[in-house]
């Protein structure tokens, strides 16, 4: 769980799925044994944006080195329940002066984010035709072109390369989005914009933002 005010909270998937798309390098966090957290930055593709995750749950796809003990984690328990973790995928982000806005002697510096979190079971995909499946719809995601490179292979090539990873589909059971923008200071709204938009491809990024939850109109 996080810390969520109303203000910040987003109800909108096709919002938090739109940010999961557009910013796929996510965190995928298990506990050990020890109950510490174990964590792995690895890029997820999720299957079914357009799904309703209350009616059809969200399925992300990936997979993790085999020497990386977080392979451990993701194993099903010995009464075969299956291994549960959290993902974050966290959006673009920028400071945010309090010059920008009046009355500046009333106000403080601020960091504007948006990000998603879920909850997740873990389902490990056997044998080399699931895993290569997988990757092929990861490629398909990010560069179609490689696709008849990677068909061309041979099988000396494949076979290491689809040995050497642990591939996994993550079912989403809860997700939580968290877009803090300033959205409870409506005063904010035009100057935090208008700052923003003249600023590095993060803030200009906020700026898109701001557009796509209303906060500023689209022209603006």
């Amino acid at each position: 769980m996080m810390y969520q005010p109303p203000h910040f909270k987003q109800p909108d998937p096709a919002l938090a799925a739109l940010l999961m798309r557009e910013h796929p390098l996510a965190l995928l966090i298990s506990t050990d044994a020890e109950g510490e957290p174990f964590c792995t930055p690895l890029p997820l593709v999720l299957t079914n944006p357009q799904a309703d995750p209350l009616a059809a749950p969200w399925v992300l796809l990936g997979h993790v080195a085999r020497p990386n003990p977080h392979r451990a984690l993701l194993q099903p328990a010995a009464d075969g329940s299956l291994a549960k973790a959290t993902v974050l995928f966290t959006g673009p982000h920028a400071y945010m002066s309090p010059q920008v806005y009046a009355p500046v002697r009333e106000r403080v510096p601020t960091w504007s984010y948006l990000l998603v979190q879920l909850r997740v079971q873990v389902r490990v995909l056997q044998g080399l035709p699931a895993r290569d499946a997988m990757l092929k719809q990861l490629i398909a995601e990010h560069e179609p072109d490689y696709a008849e490179q990677w068909k061309s292979l041979s099988e000396a090539v494949q076979t290491p390369l689809l040995n050497g990873i642990e591939a996994f589909e993550l079912h989403v059971t809860a997700w939580h989005a968290k877009f803090k923008l300033n959205q409870h200071r409506k005063e904010a709204h035009a100057p935090m914009h208008a700052a923003y938009a003249q600023g590095t491809p993060a803030e200009q990024a906020l700026a898109l933002w701001m557009q796509r939850l209303g906060m500023v109109p689209p022209e603006a």
